[in-house]
């Protein structure tokens, strides 16, 4: 089973139209299982494609990249999150390829107005994979000791929800290498950092100095992650999208794994 997580930074990107197809041709290559994407942006004026799916939806261009392609079974869930850049509505998406026996979607802040950028939504999808049932979350969460919407708030309404086993992909905005913060807090409930685990790892990081959010951040840190209370055999994670593993296509690079049920 392959899986990738990214932080796209939709629109935000100079050359966006490029970097989009780039990480098309790479999803269409590798034939991930499952792909959780955040800061999955449309503009709050763009017409709609269907539903509440406009048609500058960043996922859904990928998606039509991804036919272009070839790979034509991939399938999209996104909901918006909150309102971000000021006129972007900030979503979080999957990509499957597998059948979906259900979609999840809800807040793990107190807060679920669109208007308010600390509003954290979780996207996610329970599939039926090699005849196993597993979900999957695509997770953007906020900053430890935030007081307007405390981390392990957000943290305990994630787990809580989260159907199990469960894996927990995305950009939670908690390093590795800061103890007794985010990152530990989330393993302490029984989650394993995939990455951690693995046999094989390539890369150490997936944001360098300063980026939105981390304005004062002068350090190579690894936020985003692929956690999972599943009984796994991770046999390679491999930061990605990074300059040296694929071109940079976005100000987070991506985290990938390879893994087998036990």
């Amino acid at each position: 089973m392959r899986l990738l997580t990214l932080n796209v930074h939709a629109w935000q990107e100079e050359n966006q139209l490029e970097k989009i197809l780039r990480l098309a041709e790479v999803i269409h290559e590798k034939r991930y299982d499952v792909i959780a994407l955040q800061e999955v942006n449309q503009h709050q004026d763009s017409p709609l494609a269907y539903k509440d799916i406009k048609q500058d939806n960043y996922e859904l261009v990928l998606l039509e990249k991804l036919r272009e392609l070839g790979s034509d079974d991939y399938e999209l869930h996104w909901d918006i999150s909150h309102i971000g850049y000021e006129v972007y509505e900030e979503g979080i998406a999957l990509l499957t390829r597998h059948p979906v026996d259900q979609v999840h979607k809800f807040y793990i802040t107190s807060s679920n107005r669109i208007d308010f950028w600390k509003s954290r939504k979780i996207v996610g999808a329970t599939l039926t994979i090699d005849g196993s049932s597993l979900s999957f979350y695509s997770c953007h969460l906020g900053w430890w000791s935030d007081a307007d919407e405390p981390y392990e708030r957000q943290i305990n309404q994630l787990v809580q929800t989260a159907s199990s086993p469960a894996f927990l992909m995305g950009d939670f905005n908690a390093a590795d290498s800061q103890r007794n913060e985010g990152y530990d807090y989330l393993k302490s409930k029984g989650f394993q950092d995939t990455h951690e685990t693995a046999h094989k790892t390539f890369g150490s990081c997936t944001i360098e100095g300063k980026i939105a959010g981390w304005d004062k951040n002068s350090s190579v840190l690894k936020i985003d992650h692929i956690f999972t209370n599943d009984q796994v055999d991770v046999s390679q994670s491999s930061v990605i999208f990074n300059g040296k593993y694929e071109p940079v296509v976005s100000d987070h690079y991506g985290l990938e794994i390879e893994c087998y049920k036990k």
